[in-house]
């Protein structure tokens, strides 16, 4: 009779062969991933916050009701920067705010230019680089 070879372990000594295989820069690209991540996430609730402004201030919201004064209480803050830039057009009680809308395109530029350089600080292999280096030319 033949004997057999009886391996029990086998199939964890593939898997851990496998998982210990992996480059390093999979694992820098974990925090990478999760700090783009956490930026879109935090410029999505400010965007969002400033477009209640803008929408509730073009209807011509009543400055005291609760949810419209907590709104622009929260948003002064990130549009006062902006106010003197340019003149508030208003009609009827309806206003349009310039401010608020340039206000929300320079966090979606400063956010962009964050993940950009969130992604400029990922570590490169050298065969990587080449490729890089050879688009650019």
């Amino acid at each position: 009779m033949a004997s057999s070879v009886y391996l029990p372990h086998y199939p964890l000594i593939i898997f851990m062969a496998v998982y210990t295989a992996t480059p390093y820069a999979t694992n820098r690209a974990r925090p990478l991933y999760r700090g783009t991540q956490v930026v879109w996430y935090v410029l999505g609730i400010l965007e969002a916050v400033l477009a209640f402004r803008f929408v509730l201030r073009l209807l011509g919201a009543n400055p005291y009701a609760g949810f419209t004064h907590f709104i622009y209480t929260l948003s002064y803050l990130f549009v006062y920067p902006f106010q003197a830039v340019f003149r508030v057009t208003a009609v009827s009680g309806s206003v349009f705010e310039w401010s608020t809308l340039l206000a929300m395109l320079v966090y979606w530029l400063i956010a962009l230019a964050l993940i950009r350089l969130f992604v400029m600080s990922k570590p490169v292999t050298r065969p990587e680089a080449t490729v890089k280096l050879e688009e650019q030319e």
